[in-house]
C-alpha cells in the first residue's frame, strides 16, 4: 500500500497483513493493492469456472485469469508468479527510493557509484522475466496498465533515472506523498514545453550568458563571483516567478549569498544595466546614506510583469559574506509581510532561499532554519529552496566538504522532497521549478531543488581554480554553457532556427554596450506596499533626538482597563495555585497598593503599544512564562493544558499580542525576529535571550545586521534584545551577557544600549522604541535578580507621565555634603545602596546610568553638575576588561573617571558561589573605602 511505500522492501508476512486489511475493508488499502488484490481472489474463486460477466469478452474465463498471472490452466494459484509479483512490486519500490542515485544529474563529470542497488538481480528477477507481464505495472502512475517487466523497467528508468532525480520517499504523509508521486509519474514523462516557453528559455540564457561574458571583458579581474557555469539559475527563476505569479503569489522575497548576485539582479529583478556598470566604476550613488557595502551584497526591489501579464513584487535581501546568514532574516521579513499586509494567507507571498552547495551543507544555520518552517511561531507557508551546486566551495572539493551524500539531506528532517537536477538541462530545471511552486502553494511547506551545475572560474574572478582542482577544470575549460547546449539542442530537434540564438546574442551585446556608453535604461517599476510605505515616513534620527526623550505616558484609565485583563481568566479556566496567587498579587498591585513590579510594568507596556493598534512580538527560549518565572504572559489550564494569552482580551479594537517559546536557537531565532522587525516598523519586536550570554551563538546577526543596518543596509530597524545580565553567583556562563561587545560596537548612534534599575523606565523605554519618528535597535541588559527585588517597584502613576530617564540622579542625599559619586548602572546599584545606608554615609551620591549608549551625556552633565568637586567613580560588578568601562575611557574620557570593578579576567566570572561573594563584597567595600 503506497501509503506506506517508504517501507522499501515488501515481506510476505508485510503482504499477508495488507491482505487481511482488504478482506476486512477493500478501501482501506491503496488502489494498485486493491487492483492486484481482484486478481488474486479471482484466480483462487473461480479458475477455469469463471461466470460470463467476468470474463475476458469471450466467454473464457480461463484465458482472462491466465492474462492477470494469478492462475495457472487448471485453476490453481501459480504461487512462483505471485512472488514475482511481488519482487517487480519491489522494483517499482526501489526506483522510487533510489532510483535518484542512478540520475544523470552532474553535467562535468560521472557521478561517483552510490550503489544504488538496483539491478533485476538484486529483486530475485533476470532477463528471462523481461517479457512477463506483471499486475505490479499499476502501481506506476503513467497509466501503463499490465505490462511486461521490460516495459515497467524503461518507465522506471525513464521517470528515475534521466536528468532528474527525484528524492521523496521517505515523506511520512500519504496524502503529500501520492501527490508528489502523481505528479512526477505522470507529468515529467510526458512533459514538453512549448515554443514559447522554449524561446523564453533560450532568452533567459542569453541574457545570463552574455551577461557574464561582457563584465568577464570589460572588467577582467574584477570580483563578480560570476554565474558561469550556473547560468540556468536565471532561466530557473523566471520559471518560478511566472509560475508562482500563475498561482496567485504576490510578492517574492529571496535570500542568497553572492554566486551569481550581479546576474539576479540585473536579469531576474531588474536593475538597470547602468546602475550595475556604475558600482564597477566605482562611483558613488546619487544619494548617498552611511558606509554602504560592496555591489554583491546589497539588495534591490522591483515590480515585474510576467508573460502571462501577471503583476508581482520581487525583494533580494542584503547579505554579507556570511553566506547562509540571510536565510532567517528572509523568512521573519515574509512572516511579517504575510501577518500585516496579507491577512496571514501565506500563499500570496513566498520565501525563496537561494543556496551555494558548500555553505548549505556547512553552516549550522541552515539546520535551525529547517527545523523553524512548520513550528507556529516561524511558520511562512513553505519556502522555495534553490541550490546552485556547482561542487566545489571556494576551493574544496564537494568530497571534503560534507559526509552527507547530498548536500541537500537536511531536507529529510522535515519530509521535503528535493529534486536533484542537471544545469545543463534547462527543460528538466523548469519543470523542476514550476513542480516545486505547485508543491509549496498545496502544502504550505518547503521543497528543494538542487541544480547540479559547475564553477567556470574561481571563488572569484582573480582566482585560479587549477590550482587545486586540475583534472575538473580541465573538463570544464572544454565544456560548452548551458546556452549553447541548448541552443544546439533546439536546433537538432528542428524547433529554432540557427539564426535566432546569433541574432539575440548580437542584439544583447549591443545593448549592453549601450548601457555601458550611458544610455539610460528604464527602470521597472515599483510602487511601495503598506508597510513600505510607513517605513518611509519615518525620519532618520539626528544627534539632537537623543537629548530628550519623548513623553510616554499612558492614561491611568487605559492602564486599569489593561491591568484587568492581565487579572482575569475566562470562565472554567482552571490556573496552578501559584498562578492564582500571582494573579491575586497583580490585582493587589495594579488596584490597591498601586505600586507596580517588573513583570507587570513589563506587560503594560505591551498591552498599551496593542491598544494603540500597534503589533507586540515576543519569542526565545521559555518567554511565555519567562525564565525567571516572572513574566505568565500567557496561561495554562491545569486539567486540559489549554492556554491563555491574557494581552490579547483587552478590547476589541487591538492588535494581537504574539508570545512565542522557541526552539533552542539563537542565530536563527535572533536572525528571524531581525527581519520581522525589518518588515513592518510598526510593530514592536523583541527576542530574549535564556540568559544574556546566550547571545553569543547569535553574534553573526549581531555584527553584520543589527549594529550596521542603517549605514550599512540603509535600512532602519527597531528590533529589541532582552539579554538578562548581572553577578548573583550563578557562574561564568549565566553572569555575563558581554556588555562591552555591544558598546564596542556602538557608534553614530547606531543602536541604544541600556541596563535599567526601575519597572517604570522599563514601561518608559518599551514604548519609547515605536513612539520616536525613526526605528533604532535597543540592547537591554535585562535584570535577574531585579525580578523579585522588594525595592524594584515602581508607583503606577509613573507610568502615566514623563518619559524614559537616562539618568537618575540621587535624591536622597545633600549635593552640599557629597565627597564621592558613584556612578553605577544595572542591578549593583541596590547592592551599593544597602551598603550605603547601612553604614549611614551621606556623603556619597549614587546615580545610575541607565541608558549608556548613545551616552547621555547632557543628561549625565545636569546631574553630576550638581557635585562640581567629588571625587568621580564608575563601579561595574563586571572584570576590568570587561562590561562599560573601556567604552567610557572611550567616549566619556573628559569625565576624569576612576573605576571600581573586579581584577581583569578571562572568563567572565567565577563558578564558586562563595568566591563570588567575597568578591562581591569586596567590590561593593572599595566603592565606599
Amino acid at each position: 500500500m503506497d501509503k506506506f511505500s517508504y517501507i522499501a522492501n515488501s515481506e510476505a508476512a508485510y503482504v499477508d497483513q495488507l491482505y487481511q486489511a482488504y478482506k476486512q475493508n477493500p478501501t482501506s488499502v491503496d488502489e494498485s493493492w486493491q487492483k492486484f488484490f481482484e486478481g488474486f481472489e479471482f484466480s483462487l474463486t473461480y479458475g477455469e469456472n469463471a461466470p460470463s460477466g467476468l470474463t475476458n469478452g469471450n466467454g473464457n474465463g480461463k484465458a482472462a485469469v491466465a492474462a492477470n498471472g494469478t492462475a495457472t490452466a487448471s485453476g490453481t494459484v501459480d504461487k512462483a508468479h505471485v512472488e514475482k509479483e511481488l519482487k517487480v512490486r519491489n522494483l517499482i519500490l526501489g526506483y522510487r527510493s533510489r532510483g535518484h542515485l542512478l540520475s544523470k544529474t552532474n553535467p562535468i563529470r560521472e557521478r561517483k557509484d552510490r550503489q544504488p542497488l538496483l539491478d533485476l538481480s538484486d529483486f530475485g528477477l533476470t532477463e528471462a522475466d523481461l517479457d512477463t507481464t506483471f499486475e505490479a505495472a499499476t502501481q506506476l502512475r503513467t497509466g501503463i496498465g499490465p505490462s511486461t517487466l521490460r516495459v515497467i523497467l524503461d518507465t522506471l528508468k525513464t521517470v528515475y533515472t534521466g536528468p532528474i532525480g527525484f528524492e521523496y520517499m521517505y515523506i511520512r504523509e500519504p496524502a503529500v506523498l501520492e501527490w508528489f508521486k502523481n505528479k512526477i509519474e505522470k507529468e515529467w514523462p510526458t512533459y514538453k514545453p512549448s515554443i514559447n516557453e522554449k524561446t523564453r528559455i533560450l532568452t533567459k540564457l542569453n541574457e545570463a550568458v552574455v551577461f557574464e561574458n561582457f563584465l568577464h571583458t570589460k572588467y577582467l579581474g574584477q570580483k563578480r563571483f560570476s554565474l558561469e557555469g550556473g547560468e540556468t539559475t536565471i532561466a530557473a527563476l523566471d520559471a518560478m516567478i511566472t509560475q508562482a505569479a500563475d498561482m496567485g503569489v504576490e510578492e517574492i522575497m529571496i535570500g542568497m549569498a553572492h554566486r551569481g548576485r550581479l546576474n539576479v539582479l540585473a536579469n531576474t529583478l531588474g536593475k538597470t544595466y547602468d546602475a550595475i556598470f556604475n558600482e564597477f566604476e566605482g562611483n558613488l550613488p546619487e544619494e548617498v546614506y552611511g558606509d554602504g557595502d560592496v555591489k554583491y551584497h546589497i539588495g534591490y526591489s522591483s515590480q515585474q510583469t510576467t508573460p502571462n501579464g501577471k503583476t508581482i513584487n520581487l525583494k533580494l535581501a542584503p547579505n554579507p559574506s556570511h553566506l547562509e546568514a540571510v536565510n532567517p532574516v528572509v523568512e521573519g521579513f515574509v512572516r511579517a509581510r504575510a501577518d500585516g499586509h496579507f491577512g496571514s494567507d501565506y500563499d500570496k507571498v513566498m520565501p525563496v532561499l537561494i543556496h551555494g552547495d558548500a555553505a548549505f551543507a556547512g553552516q549550522g544555520i541552515v539546520y535551525e532554519v529547517t527545523q523553524m518552517s512548520k513550528l507556529n511561531g516561524y511558520h511562512t507557508g513553505g519556502t522555495f529552496h534553490f541550490v546552485i551546486n556547482n561542487q566545489v566551495g571556494f576551493t574544496t572539493d564537494w568530497e571534503d566538504a560534507r559526509s552527507s551524500i547530498y548536500c541537500s539531506d537536511v531536507a529529510k528532517i522535515i519530509d521535503a522532497p528535493v529534486l536533484h537536477v542537471n544545469g545543463d538541462d534547462p527543460e528538466a530545471v523548469v519543470f523542476c521549478m514550476k513542480l516545486a511552486v505547485e508543491f509549496r502553494e498545496q502544502f504550505n511547506r518547503d521543497i528543494f531543488v538542487d541544480m547540479v551545475c559547475y564553477r567556470r572560474h574561481g571563488h572569484n574572478e582573480s582566482d585560479e581554480p587549477k590550482f587545486t582542482q586540475p583534472t575538473l577544470y580541465n573538463l570544464i575549460g572544454k565544456h560548452q554553457n548551458p546556452r549553447e547546449l541548448y541552443n544546439k539542442q533546439l536546433i537538432e530537434r528542428g524547433e529554432v532556427d540557427a539564426e535566432l540564438a546569433g541574432k539575440m546574442d548580437a542584439e544583447f551585446k549591443a545593448m549592453l554596450q549601450d548601457r555601458l556608453d550611458l544610455v539610460k535604461q528604464k527602470a521597472l517599476p515599483y510602487k511601495y506596499p503598506k508597510m513600505e510605505q510607513e517605513w518611509r515616513s519615518l525620519q532618520r534620527a539626528t544627534p539632537a533626538d537623543f537629548d530628550q526623550s519623548p513623553e510616554t505616558g499612558v492614561a491611568l484609565e487605559q492602564l486599569e482597563k489593561i491591568g484587568q485583563a492581565l487579572v482575569k481568566v475566562p470562565e472554567g479556566f482552571k490556573p496552578l495555585k501559584q498562578i492564582e496567587k500571582l494573579l491575586k498579587d497583580r490585582q493587589t498591585m495594579l488596584f490597591e497598593t498601586k505600586q507596580v513590579n517588573w513583570g507587570t510594568a513589563e506587560l503594560l507596556a505591551y498591552g498599551s503599544i496593542l491598544t494603540e493598534g500597534k503589533v507586540v512580538r515576543l519569542s526565545g527560549q521559555d518567554v511565555q512564562r519567562g525564565t525567571f518565572s516572572h513574566r505568565h504572559a500567557v496561561l495554562h489550564d491545569v486539567e486540559t493544558n489549554e492556554s491563555y494569552n491574557s494581552l490579547n482580551y483587552i478590547q476589541q479594537d487591538q492588535e494581537s499580542f504574539n508570545v512565542y517559546n522557541s526552539l533552542l536557537s539563537e542565530y536563527g531565532v535572533l536572525g528571524f525576529e531581525f527581519g520581522y522587525a525589518l518588515a513592518n516598523p510598526n510593530a514592536l519586536v523583541i527576542w530574549e535571550a535564556q540568559f544574556g550570554d546566550f547571545s553569543n551563538g547569535a553574534q553573526v546577526m549581531i555584527d553584520q545586521f543589527i549594529s550596521c543596518c542603517e549605514t550599512k543596509w540603509n535600512r532602519m530597524n527597531g528590533l529589541v534584545l532582552l539579554l538578562p545580565h548581572g553577578y548573583e553567583g550563578q557562574g561564568p556562563e549565566h553572569s555575563n551577557a558581554r556588555p562591552e561587545r555591544y558598546l564596542q560596537l556602538c557608534a553614530e548612534n547606531n543602536m541604544i544600549v541600556a541596563n535599567v534599575t526601575t519597572p517604570a523606565n522599563l514601561f518608559h523605554m518599551m514604548r519609547r522604541q515605536l513612539t520616536w519618528t525613526f526605528r533604532k535597535p535597543l540592547v537591554v541588559m535585562s535584570p535577574k535578580s531585579l525580578l523579585r527585588h522588594p525595592q524594584v517597584v515602581s508607583p503606577l502613576e509613573d507610568l502615566t507621565k514623563g518619559s524614559f530617564q537616562e539618568v537618575i540622579g540621587d535624591t536622597t542625599v545633600d549635593p552640599k555634603k557629597v565627597k564621592r559619586v558613584l556612578l553605577c548602572t544595572g542591578k549593583v546599584y541596590y547592592e551599593l545602596n544597602e551598603k550605603r545606608t547601612a553604614d549611614k554615609r551621606d556623603d556619597v551620591a549614587i546615580v545610575r546610568l541607565e541608558q549608556l549608549a548613545p551616552l547621555p551625556k547632557k543628561q549625565l552633565e545636569a546631574v553630576l553638575g550638581q557635585y562640581k568637586k567629588a571625587d568621580l567613580v564608575w563601579v561595574q560588578e563586571e572584570p576590568e576588561n570587561m562590561g562599560y568601562w573601556t567604552y567610557l575611557m572611550r567616549v566619556a574620557s573628559d569625565l576624569k573617571l576612576r573605576v571600581v570593578s573586579r581584577h581583569a579576567a578571562a572568563s567572565p566570572a567565577t563558578g564558586y558561589s562563595k568566591m563570588h561573594a567575597k568578591e562581591q563584597a569586596e567590590l561593593v567595600n572599595k566603592a565606599f573605602e
